[in-house]
C-alpha cells in the first residue's frame, strides 16, 4: 500500500490516466502534458536554469549525457516524439536512465547561458546552432572540459536532425550512450545492430 503522501495531484492523474508504477522505485509514468507554450512536457525532463556548463556538469556527477531538444509550437513530428516514442516506457526508461534532456523552443525568447558564457535567446541559441528543423535533438560530450574552445558545431558529439521512428530513437541515444561515434557513423551503427 502506497503512504497518503505520495498521493499527489500530479500523481493521482499520473494512475488515472493508466501509468506504469514500478513497484517499489516511486517511478510514476504520466503523459506528456501540453503545455501554455504550446509544446509537450515530459515530467522527467531537467528542470534547468539554462546554463548549459552546468547542465552538462549535473549531467555528468549523475553519470548521465546531456542532450537538448529542439521543439516548435504546433510541430507535428515533436507531438509524435512525445506521445509515441516517449510513450513506449523501453524508450522513456532508458532515455530517463542515461541523460539528461533539456528542452528548449526554437522560437523562444527565454535566455539560455551558453558554453562560452554567452547569453542567448533560444531562439539566437538555435541560430547559433545551425538548429533548423524540429524536433531536433543536440548531444553534447561526456564532460565540459575544453568545450568552450570549440566552435559552437564542434562541440556536439552528435545530432539528431528531424523526426526518427522509435526504434531509431532508441538506437541514436544507444549510439551516444555507448560512444559510438568515436568510432563510426549512426548508419554505421544501425547496421552493426541489425
Amino acid at each position: 500500500m502506497l503512504p497518503l503522501r505520495w498521493l499527489t495531484r500530479r500523481n493521482f492523474v499520473a494512475l488515472a490516466s493508466g501509468a506504469l508504477l514500478a513497484a517499489g522505485s516511486g517511478k510514476a509514468w504520466a503523459e506528456a502534458a501540453l503545455g501554455d507554450d504550446g509544446l509537450y512536457h515530459e515530467p522527467w525532463f531537467l528542470q534547468s536554469f539554462l546554463d548549459l556548463r552546468e547542465d552538462l556538469e549535473t549531467a555528468a556527477s549523475n553519470g548521465k549525457r546531456l542532450a537538448i531538444m529542439w521543439e516548435l509550437r504546433g510541430c507535428p513530428y515533436c507531438r509524435e516524439t512525445h506521445l509515441v516514442n516517449f510513450a513506449d516506457p523501453a524508450i522513456a526508461n532508458y532515455v530517463r536512465d542515461n541523460f539528461e534532456v533539456l528542452q528548449l523552443d526554437l522560437i523562444g525568447s527565454r535566455k539560455v547561458t551558453d558554453f562560452d558564457r554567452q547569453e542567448l535567446s533560444e531562439k539566437d541559441l538555435a541560430q547559433k546552432y545551425g538548429i533548423r528543423f524540429t524536433p531536433t535533438f543536440q548531444f553534447f560530450p561526456p564532460s565540459s572540459i575544453g568545450i568552450e574552445a570549440r566552435e559552437p558545431m564542434a562541440r556536439e558529439v552528435t545530432r539528431a536532425p528531424g523526426y526518427l521512428k522509435p526504434q531509431h530513437f532508441l538506437a541514436m541515444f544507444r549510439f551516444v550512450r555507448e560512444r559510438a561515434y568515436e568510432r563510426g557513423s549512426f548508419r554505421d551503427f544501425l547496421g552493426t545492430k541489425g
